[in-house]
């Protein structure tokens, strides 16, 4: 070989070398998902899983954790958990301190009224008569998946959210959706409002006019299989649930008494709700041709049911096993539908929860495990003769909600009344109170720096400086404001805390994880996957393990 000849060699050698080299460190991106959906469980508690595994079928939730990903071990991270700023903190990938959601529902220090989460008395209802589509995401602070995802294709993409609850529909949504629909209980149609649409989509009209809810509602809710098969259940008769309709809590339930008056409501504490959601969805996803265009579309979907079902009945009882089978055999469906009409590696889904929830106190104190139910307004009415008997002036206190108390600084100041003072004899009256646990100055979970862990790191990303209150309590373990039957949610205990985490579809390998994981890292890893940027108020990490 001559001098030349080798050195062309050497030469093309090192290219091959160096192209390789190149090749391994930047590996060829997989192919983006045409569609990506994101569904939420409301209420759904991780134990869930377990507890009616051997009942579910292969193709639901078990294809999900078998051929998935599996967070075993997520977390809401921060108080209070509840169906809004669950929501939001999904699709914002942050906390209720910098998204503004701090609950369903919250005083207005500024005028004195309550603000419902995505109020908006200047929108308009579209698709029926009333207040039910004056609504909007205005109070939302943060961008969401679908925002960013509208911003980063220059509108190209299609982002749609469905829910039977308002707010299960808009705050994911977000500002720049394409459109969100919601139940309206009055007309039993699916709206929307003026901040989205002019008028409905036809479709949807003609979705609408099938009159499915009605017809749901006409078939009793029975048992899926007998009933004596519902051992993961407590007895169907007991002393710890309630139904709605004043019905009586046991199986069957007939509706068409409620149905004579128009009581489409009523769907929403029933399987069929979650039925008529997934008619919903596979009917815009036809329609709207999501997945079909040159970018990726997203798709919300939140099953609202599971959690009216869940307040009633409590998280023992065969109602809600029976729900969650129903939704599992829907799941199965719902997917193989994905496979045939997206294409089995052509969607990225993702399934977790809202909130969790707790036992009936009741049931637990009668197996002697402390427990108990407090009510917020009798605290208020306590405070409030405190502050006569002492100040001779109840109207120092403004508001109690949410576990958190509101105080008249102008009048406090009239009466020259030191704030720290007074919140600090509040704090001292309300833990002498049976079920009050901790209790803390706005000052403290303004300032304050904790372990990330912390029930006070917990109370400060739930914690907005500027809507939410002076002095923030927590209940003690088992303790809930509610009814003497059923349950509810809201703490920072882990049967409110954690959920599930799944992550199914293009390119997902399988796998699962014990490690702790917060649900506001959903967001950027969802983000980070599509190579998008991530929403304005999002903090934090995504999830390495099914990004790499």
């Amino acid at each position: 070989m001559s001098k030349t000849s080798f050195i062309l060699f050497l030469s093309l050698l090192f290219q091959v070398v160096n192209v390789t080299s190149q090749t391994k460190k930047f590996p060829a991106t997989s192919t983006k998902p045409k569609l990506v959906i994101g569904i939420v469980v409301d209420q759904m508690r991780n134990d869930y899983i377990y507890r009616y595994w051997n009942r579910y079928n292969n193709g639901g939730f078990k294809r999900l954790v078998n051929d998935g990903y599996y967070f075993k071990n997520t977390h809401y991270n921060y108080i209070p958990t509840y169906t809004g700023p669950g929501h939001a903190s999904i699709y914002t990938g942050t906390t209720p301190r910098h998204h503004g959601i701090i609950a369903n529902d919250w005083f207005v220090k500024e005028n004195g009224t309550k603000l419902y989460c995505v109020q908006d008395t200047t929108m308009q209802t579209v698709g029926a008569l009333g207040n039910s589509g004056k609504m909007s995401p205005i109070n939302e602070l943060s961008t969401t998946i679908g925002d960013e995802l509208k911003v980063n294709t220059n509108q190209k993409a299609k982002v749609f959210s469905i829910a039977l609850k308002d707010r299960s529909a808009i705050l994911p949504a977000g500002h720049a959706a394409d459109g969100a629909f919601w139940f309206d209980d009055i007309s039993g149609d699916f709206i929307s409002s003026s901040f989205y649409m002019k008028q409905l989509p036809d479709w949807l009209i003609q979705f609408n006019l099938k009159g499915l809810c009605k017809t749901y509602l006409q078939t009793p809710w029975s048992t899926l299989y007998p009933i004596n098969t519902y051992t993961n259940s407590i007895s169907d008769v007991n002393d710890y649930e309630e139904a709605p309709g004043k019905m009586e809590a046991h199986f069957p339930y007939d509706y068409t008494p409620l149905l004579a008056k128009s009581n489409y409501a009523i769907i929403k504490a029933t399987p069929y709700g979650n039925s008529l959601t997934f008619d919903l969805a596979l009917s815009l996803i036809k329609n709207e041709k999501l997945g079909k265009g040159t970018e990726t579309d997203f798709l919300s979907m939140s099953f609202s049911s599971t959690d009216y079902i869940g307040h009633y009945f409590g998280i023992r009882s065969v109602e809600i096993e029976d729900a969650y089978l129903r939704l599992d055999k829907e799941l199965e469906s719902f997917l193989n539908y994905l496979d045939r009409e997206i294409g089995k590696d052509n969607y990225l889904l993702f399934l977790t929860a809202d909130h969790g929830a707790a036992e009936v106190p009741n049931y637990l104190a009668d197996l002697k495990i402390p427990s108990g139910i407090i009510h917020e307004a009798k605290i208020e009415i306590e405070i409030k003769q405190l502050l006569f008997a002492k100040y001779q002036d109840s109207l120092i206190l403004l508001n109690i909600s949410n576990q958190q108390i509101f105080l008249n600084h102008a009048l406090m100041q009239k009466k020259n009344i030191k704030e720290h003072q007074l919140e600090n004899e509040i704090m001292s009256f309300i833990l002498q109170i049976p079920g009050i646990s901790e209790a803390y100055t706005a000052e403290v979970l303004k300032f304050g720096s904790f372990g990330k862990q912390d029930t006070r790191t917990l109370l400060q990303n739930g914690f907005n400086h500027k809507r939410s209150g002076d002095i923030c309590f927590l209940y003690e373990p088992g303790w809930i404001d509610h009814e003497a039957k059923g349950t509810t949610h809201g703490s920072g205990y882990s049967y409110d805390t954690q959920v599930p985490l799944l992550f199914y579809g293009n390119g997902i390998k399988k796998g699962e994880s014990y490690s702790y994981t917060t649900i506001t890292q959903i967001a950027p890893t969802i983000c980070e996957y599509l190579k998008i940027s991530r929403p304005n108020g999002s903090f934090s990490e995504p999830l390495t393990k099914i990004l790499k």
